[in-house]
């Protein structure tokens, strides 16, 4: 037996088949939409993981991504942790921009560790939006940064619904 998931109507349930389809392309289309942030490929960033709320974005830092004390610039773990807030607020298709972001640097990252950020959202109001994204050393699992971002979600669409 399939289970489709039915994209509008009452409670949920079964639907048709064309509707899956449907919102598997949509959600196609923003990935893809998503995927073609230059800055985010001019570092070598990878959106690994998009979906309603939700994003991580992995970075591999190299010698150009470092401050004068030899550490990760504070600009490169902003970049990440704001790639990973703009991929969850734009993640239903709606053009999302931020209107507040708070970033606390926690410790220091080096030249060839793979720093993780990953956006899941809190609240989601009928213009605004809450994320918190943690930005983790893969190789080590320590928190290197924690920001709360909020977004306002404008009446305008990227890949229309």
């Amino acid at each position: 037996m399939e289970w489709i998931i039915r994209k509008s109507g009452g409670g949920g349930g079964l639907g048709k088949k064309e509707d899956y389809m449907e919102n598997t392309n949509r959600q196609q289309a923003i990935n893809d939409h998503i995927q073609k942030d230059k800055f985010a490929n001019y570092l070598g960033a990878k959106v690994e993981i998009i979906a309603p709320g939700h994003s991580r974005v992995s970075l591999r830092v190299n010698e150009n991504m470092t401050n004068f004390h030899g550490t990760t610039h504070g600009g490169i773990i902003f970049s990440i942790s704001d790639m990973a807030f703009a991929a969850a607020g734009n993640s239903q298709g709606n053009v999302a921009v931020a209107l507040n972001v708070s970033i606390c640097f926690l410790m220091p990252s080096y030249p060839g560790d793979l720093l993780v950020a990953e956006a899941k959202e809190e609240h989601s109001g009928n213009r605004t939006s809450l994320y918190n994204i943690k930005v983790y050393n893969k190789d080590t699992g320590k928190l290197v940064a924690k920001s709360q971002d909020q977004a306002y979600k404008k009446n305008e669409w990227f890949v229309p619904k």
